[in-house]
């Protein structure tokens, strides 16, 4: 297998698919590499196609108002992400960016639509992603609206320990920038600031750069229940 390639068996399209279908994927998919904060796709372009994560790291988001933007979510190695591009209106509703250089699979729609015509349980499993990112985006919408900041930085973590898991040391296994964890949790830079130090200083979380550590889950479990 050449380093610019996925070996046709870890990500999303590949588990589900047929085995029998893996030569045509094979003969449809295109492999790129991806830098870190380069755009795979952005709001309101035509929907060519879905891509697949076979490494690397990258946040799907879509703008706010004019200046500020909200992740809806993480996608990492396996994953799937352009879904949302599917439909009758064919454009991607999102944006998509690598946070961690890595690798890309790409198939186009018609292709797609092929795979989803022939293989019916990755079929299912897709109908089944998409009905998670309708209850966790409906979920994100109530919490926005009805939890402290303080408690939507505490859900982002444990989510993004839950996604990512953690390195050698302990800390969180994903590097992001402040302003990307702010986008997360839908606050602002200050307000996502403020929090971490308190969390810091009230021995919940430990910080070493970009790196974070959660040094007690009941307690930041608790903060989630809050509502405003």
């Amino acid at each position: 297998m050449a380093k610019n390639e996925c070996d046709l068996k870890s990500c999303f399209l590949c588990k589900f698919c047929l085995k029998d279908w893996i030569p045509a994927i094979a003969a449809n998919r295109k492999n790129f590499e991806v830098k870190k904060g380069q755009q795979l796709f952005k709001e309101g372009d035509p929907a060519a196609g879905i891509y697949f994560i076979y490494s690397g790291a990258v946040k799907v988001h879509k703008r706010w108002d004019n200046e500020k933007e909200l992740i809806l979510r993480f996608a990492k190695t396996g994953d799937i992400v352009g879904q949302m591009g599917l439909g009758p209106e064919a454009t991607y509703p999102v944006s998509a960016t690598a946070i961690e250089a890595g690798l890309a699979c790409f198939v186009d729609m018609e292709f797609f639509d092929s795979t989803l015509n022939i293989n019916t349980q990755f079929t299912k499993q897709l109908v089944m992603v998409l009905a998670n990112d309708l209850k966790e985006s409906e979920k994100r919408m109530r919490n926005l609206a009805h939890m402290p900041v303080k408690g939507r930085v505490a859900q982002a973590l444990i989510n993004l320990k839950n996604q990512f898991g953690t390195n050698n040391d302990g800390y969180i296994n994903i590097e992001l920038s402040r302003q990307d964890l702010a986008s997360f949790t839908g606050a602002s830079y200050e307000s996502l600031f403020r929090v971490i130090n308190d969390l810091t200083e009230e021995k919940l979380i430990g910080v070493s750069g970009k790196s974070i550590l959660i040094r007690d889950t009941g307690r930041l479990v608790n903060l989630t229940a809050e509502t405003e």
